[in-house]
C-alpha cells in the first residue's frame, strides 16, 4: 500500500493543511490501495504564493528556453524510466486496463517530443519586416509567459491530461499549480516524485490532489493568470464564467460525443478493428471515444451485427490481467451513471444488441458494467445525444452522404470523430464538412504535432505542439 501523507507545493515536499488521508480503493475488488493527504483552501494559498513569487522573481522564466527544453527532458527521460510504475498505478487506480495504460506510455513520448520540437522552433522574438519600406520603425515581437496557471486535469487518463499541459506551460517560464483529481492521488504523487529530481526553481510547480470545492477556489484565485481545464462541459462552463468575471485567460477541453461515419464502401474488418479502440478505450471513460456508430442504411443490420459481435467478443474483467480489454469504471457513482442511461435507452424505445444493465458475472465485487449495443436509435434520444462516458455504443442510420454529415454534426459537441471508406478522398472530403476539432480517417492515430480541442461545446482552445505551447504566451509588441 502507498502513502503519501505530504503535499508537493512550490517544490518541496510539506505537511498539509488537513492532516486527514484519503483512502483510495481499486474499482476493481474495492479493497484499499493508499491513503494520500488532499489539498484544501489553506494548501491553495501557499501554492499559489510560490508560483507568484517564482514568477516574479524571474529565476525560471528568464531562463533560457534551450535550458527550459533541457531540463523538461530530464523529466520526460525519469517519466520513461518509471514508466511501468506509473502504468500499473493507473491500473489500480482508475481500473483502467493495464494494455491501455502500457500503450500510453509511448504516447506520452511522442507528446512530450512534439513539444520539445515546438519549443526548439517556436518563433520567441522576432523583428518584422515593415509593410511601408518608408517606414522609420522596427517592431519587435516577443513572446512572454501568461504568468501563474492553474492546470486542472480529470481522472479518467491523468499523465496525459498532466502533461498536456504542465510540459507547455513550464515551456514557456510560466509558473504552474497542477489540480489533480483525489483518485489519481497515488499516481500523481509519483509525477510530483519525478518533478521534484528535475530540480525546478522554488515555487514552480505546484501538484494537489483536492475536491470540486478547493478546485473552485484555486481557479478563483485572484493571483492565478490562466486556467488550463479539462473535463465535464458542464464544470467548464462554471470556470469560463469565473475566468469570464475575473479576465483570466482560459482553455478548455471539454466533453464529447464523437461520431464514426461508415461510408457505403468501407471494409467492415477493418472498421471494427478499428472501433475496438476508437470506440471503447479506457473502459470507454474517454472524451474522444467514437461512440455515435453512424453506418447507411444499406447495410445497417451488417454493420450492427459486426459491432456487436465485437463487443462481445471482449474481455471484461480484472483490469491487472494482460488479456482483460475493458476494466471496472472509476467509482461506484460512475458505475450507476452507466447503468442508468442503458435504462434510459431502453426506455426510449432503441433495441438492445448486446450487454444491458447487468453487472458481469463474478465482478459484482467491482465497479463493472456490460459493454452495451443499442440498435434502431435516433438522433434525438437521449443515448445518442449525451456523454455517456462508458462501453455503451449506439448505431444510427443514415440515408446519403449530407445525411450523415448532417447526423454528424446534429450534437452540442464537437471534439473528435472518425470516417471510414476505402476510398481515402472520399472519406477526405466528409471529414473536411463535419464541424469537429479532431478527425481520424480509417483509424488513424491522433499526432501530437498538430493542434488538438473541440468545436462548440468541446472546448475553447487547442492543445498539443506549438498551438498547444502558444497558448501559454502573450504577445508583447515593441517598437523602436
Amino acid at each position: 500500500m502507498i502513502t503519501y501523507d505530504r503535499l508537493y507545493v512550490g517544490g518541496a515536499w510539506t505537511e498539509p493543511g488537513d492532516p486527514t488521508l484519503l483512502d483510495i480503493a481499486s474499482p476493481h475488488d474495492r479493497s484499499l490501495i493508499g491513503r494520500a493527504a488532499q489539498a484544501q483552501p489553506v494548501d491553495v494559498d501557499r501554492a499559489v504564493a510560490a508560483a507568484h513569487a517564482s514568477f516574479e522573481s524571474r529565476a525560471w522564466r528568464d531562463t533560457p528556453p534551450a535550458e527550459r527544453i533541457a531540463s523538461l527532458r530530464r523529466f520526460n527521460t525519469l517519466r520513461e524510466d518509471n514508466a511501468d510504475r506509473i502504468a500499473d498505478l493507473i491500473t489500480a487506480e482508475n481500473g483502467s486496463a493495464a494494455w491501455f495504460t502500457r500503450a500510453g506510455q509511448a504516447g506520452l513520448t511522442r507528446q512530450a517530443n512534439a513539444y520539445f520540437a515546438a519549443a526548439e522552433n517556436f518563433d520567441w522574438e522576432r523583428t518584422l519586416t515593415p509593410s511601408d519600406p518608408n517606414a522609420r520603425v522596427r517592431t519587435v515581437v516577443r513572446r512572454e509567459p501568461v504568468g501563474v496557471v492553474a492546470a486542472v486535469i480529470p481522472w479518467n487518463s491523468p499523465f496525459s491530461s498532466a502533461t498536456s499541459k504542465i510540459l507547455p506551460a513550464l515551456l514557456a517560464g510560466n509558473s504552474v499549480v497542477l489540480k489533480v483529481s483525489p483518485e489519481n492521488s497515488l499516481s500523481m504523487g509519483l509525477l510530483a516524485e519525478l518533478l521534484d529530481r528535475v530540480g525546478l526553481p522554488e515555487g514552480v510547480i505546484s501538484v494537489l490532489p483536492a475536491d470540486r470545492e478547493t478546485s473552485e477556489y484555486l481557479v478563483s484565485h485572484p493571483r492565478v493568470d490562466k486556467i488550463a481545464f479539462t473535463g465535464s462541459t458542464r464544470a467548464g462552463r462554471r470556470i469560463a464564467a469565473i475566468a469570464g468575471a475575473q479576465l483570466k485567460r482560459v482553455s478548455l477541453e471539454l466533453g464529447g460525443k464523437s461520431a464514426a461515419v461508415i461510408l457505403p464502401d468501407a471494409d467492415l474488418t477493418e472498421v471494427m478493428a478499428g472501433l475496438k479502440f476508437g470506440a471503447l478505450l479506457n473502459n470507454g471513460e474517454s472524451c474522444i471515444a467514437q461512440t455515435r456508430i453512424l453506418a447507411p442504411r444499406s447495410r445497417y443490420e451488417e454493420v450492427v451485427t459486426a459491432l456487436a459481435a465485437l463487443v462481445e467478443s471482449l474481455p471484461v474483467g480484472d483490469p491487472r490481467d494482460p488479456a482483460t480489454f475493458i476494466g471496472p469504471m472509476v467509482r461506484g457513482d460512475q458505475q450507476q451513471r452507466v447503468l442508468d442511461y442503458i435504462e434510459v435507452g431502453i426506455g426510449e424505445g432503441a433495441r438492445l444488441v448486446c450487454g444491458g444493465p447487468g453487472v458481469p458475472p463474478g465482478l459484482r465485487d467491482g465497479f463493472y458494467v456490460t459493454p452495451t449495443v443499442f440498435a434502431d436509435v435516433t438522433p434525438a434520444m437521449r443515448i445518442a445525444r449525451e456523454e455517456i462516458f462508458g462501453p455503451v455504443l449506439v448505431v444510427i442510420a443514415y440515408d446519403d452522404i449530407d445525411d450523415a454529415v448532417r447526423i454528424a454534426d446534429d450534437s452540442e459537441y464537437g471534439l473528435s470523430g472518425g470516417v471510414w471508406s476505402a476510398d481515402e478522398a472520399a472519406a477526405l472530403a466528409v471529414a473536411r464538412r463535419i464541424r469537429t476539432g479532431t478527425i481520424t480517417i480509417n483509424g488513424a492515430s491522433v499526432g501530437f504535432d498538430g493542434p488538438f480541442g473541440g468545436f462548440k461545446a468541446s472546448g475553447i482552445g487547442r492543445e498539443y505542439g506549438a498551438v498547444g505551447l502558444g497558448q501559454y504566451t502573450e504577445y508583447q509588441t515593441i517598437t523602436v
